[in-house]
């Protein structure tokens, strides 16, 4: 891809302000709540604020209450226009912003999920679609019309990419990237960019350009991170699907906070070319771009819409796979993660995890306990290999301006030590040996997928996010994993604290002793699905089958 057009910059707070500049000018003011139709400053729950404003018609509340799946059969028949669809998500995604403004006070910022609407041109892209339904009587692809939101470090041309750095925002990208490409060719359409946070690796989502992002089922707990901006959008349904990354997590932890899916492909199937992310050539643990969705069969249609224009073409690192349409039958064998050996779950996801044994069991499916393995090692490992220069590339950035660091990132930081080359190599051999050990052992064992945490429970309190093994653990074994609602909430009569837990470590005493259901009450619980390496499909077709028998 081409190089970014570059603009000199001065004080952080200054330059800070011209992006949110920009997200001002962005939002449709017609589409802004008045203050009467605002909820009380002491509601959490905000999801069904659209439907109470009176904003959107109830036409345009079923428009976005619906999955991509079936918005383009919609579109298809000729029942909805791709201009009513984007202008519904559009209204809701206006409504989304604005709530927690009244909530909160941060500095400098806004405080939810928009970087930018993009209104004029989702519009004008719709009204083009229409155009070419009306004269050919078909849609022009397998996401016509369908809004999707995306986070802002992923290239839109003519548009600031700043990765969430003060010291990037006159970075304007130019280009679309390569995944934005494809999407738009197969008919999407793009109307919004979400926050994410300063460093892009953390498990919240705060930086000093636009603020923190809250969570629409509870305000007061993490939306995660750091695709968090994401996970916040589809949550509010502001968004048909979304795009994020994820390199430890950050796809999965937005999903299972916000009550979505999301999926982690395995490193180079979908393409990656347009990303704004420092460290350019770390490959040792490969950052990831995938959906954000409200199906499963949503992620099967951008899966396969992508992978079916063929990539790997133009992109020359990805794997030359096609999309493969898999049914998962009965027979498939499903190993329960009970814990990751270092912090015991939380009672609610261990109440989760339970049923959904028995279900499975009852189902016909053969269900296995899985021992965790290594992960002590695993997670100290990948972090060794985020940071190989140090975490140089993300500190000189966040030097340049001055701007402050966020205490996670900062205590992640402290973790980076610069690795010398045969250091790398060393670790990278030491990978590869897990990856391999791991794998031999779901051969061994005869299992074909885990169905595990992606996280120790509900979504933690503000700014408590910092603990993200169960996700990173599949980061570094390079396995594909899907999180989906596992349609359960945080229940008090249900999820007491556990009475005389030994905890098995200090990290897990911070975990545990932060667990309080009157807290997390309400917020929903996430579930993992991990398969085998570039197994991709697969994946997905086992989680599809897990969670058809987990809603019956």
């Amino acid at each position: 891809m081409g190089n970014m057009v570059t603009k000199s910059t001065n004080t952080w707070e200054v330059e800070a302000e011209k992006s949110r500049k920009v997200l001002r000018e962005s939002i449709q003011k017609q589409w802004v709540l008045p203050q009467e139709k605002l909820p009380s400053p002491d509601r959490l729950n905000v999801l069904s604020v659209p439907e109470e404003s009176g904003l959107l018609t109830r036409k345009e509340l079923d428009i976005t209450e619906s999955d991509a799946t079936h918005l383009v059969a919609k579109m298809g028949a000729g029942e909805w226009s791709a201009e009513e669809v984007t202008v519904a998500f559009l209204k809701r995604a206006t409504i989304g912003h604005q709530l927690p403004q009244i909530r909160l006070t941060v500095r400098h910022t806004k405080l939810n999920n928009a970087t930018e609407f993009m209104a004029e041109d989702a519009i004008s892209r719709a009204r083009e679609l229409d155009a070419y339904f009306a004269q050919h009587k078909r849609i022009i692809g397998p996401l016509h019309g369908v809004p999707i939101s995306t986070k802002e470090h992923i290239w839109h041309k003519g548009r600031v990419a700043s990765g969430g750095y003060v010291a990037q925002v006159d970075k304007v990208a130019p280009e679309d990237s390569h995944l934005v490409r494809l999407a738009k060719n197969a008919g999407a359409v793009f109307h919004l960019r979400t926050n994410e946070p300063l460093t892009l690796m953390t498990g919240d989502c705060h930086n000093n350009i636009f603020g923190q992002t809250l969570n629409p089922w509870h305000l007061k707990l993490s939306c995660g991170g750091s695709s968090g901006g994401e996970g916040a959008s589809i949550g509010f349904k502001s968004a048909a699907l979304g795009l994020g990354t994820d390199i430890g997590g950050s796809i999965r932890i937005p999903a299972a906070f916000n009550g979505i899916y999301g999926f982690r492909p395995s490193a180079s199937r979908l393409p990656y070319d347009g990303i704004e992310l420092p460290g350019a050539g770390q490959e040792s643990v490969k950052c990831v771009i995938g959906p954000l969705a409200h199906s499963i069969d949503d992620i099967n249609i951008l899966m396969k819409t992508i992978l079916d224009q063929e990539p790997w073409d133009n992109e020359v690192s990805l794997v030359p796979i096609p999309w493969k349409k898999v049914e998962m039958s009965r027979d498939v064998t499903v190993g329960v993660m009970w814990s990751d050996g270092i912090v015991h779950p939380h009672p609610p996801m261990n109440r989760v995890l339970r049923n959904a044994k028995k279900k499975l069991q009852a189902a016909g499916i053969k269900v296995v306990d899985w021992e965790p393995y290594k992960s002590m090692e695993i997670l100290q490992l990948i972090i060794t290999l985020f940071f190989p220069d140090g975490g140089k590339a993300i500190t000189d950035l966040v030097a340049q301006t001055g701007e402050p660091l966020s205490a996670g990132a900062a205590t992640f930081l402290q973790h980076a030590r610069e690795l010398t080359v045969t250091e790398n190599w060393a670790a990278n051999a030491q990978r590869d040996r897990l990856r391999a050990e791991f794998h031999s052992l779901m051969k061994q064992r005869g299992v074909d997928v885990i169905l595990c945490p992606p996280f120790v429970g509900a979504a933690p309190e503000m700014n408590k996010m910092d603990y993200g093994t169960y996700t990173m653990l599949w980061n570094l074994l390079d396995l594909p994993a899907l999180v989906f609602p596992s349609g359960e909430v945080v229940d008090v009569s249900l999820d007491p604290v556990e009475v005389g837990y030994s905890p098995l470590n200090e990290i897990d005493r911070v975990q545990f002793e932060r667990y309080d259901p009157k807290v997390f009450e309400g917020a929903p619980i996430g579930l993992q699905v991990v398969g085998k390496h570039l197994r991709d499909e697969e994946t997905v077709a086992a989680a599809k089958l897990i969670e058809s028998i987990l809603k019956k």
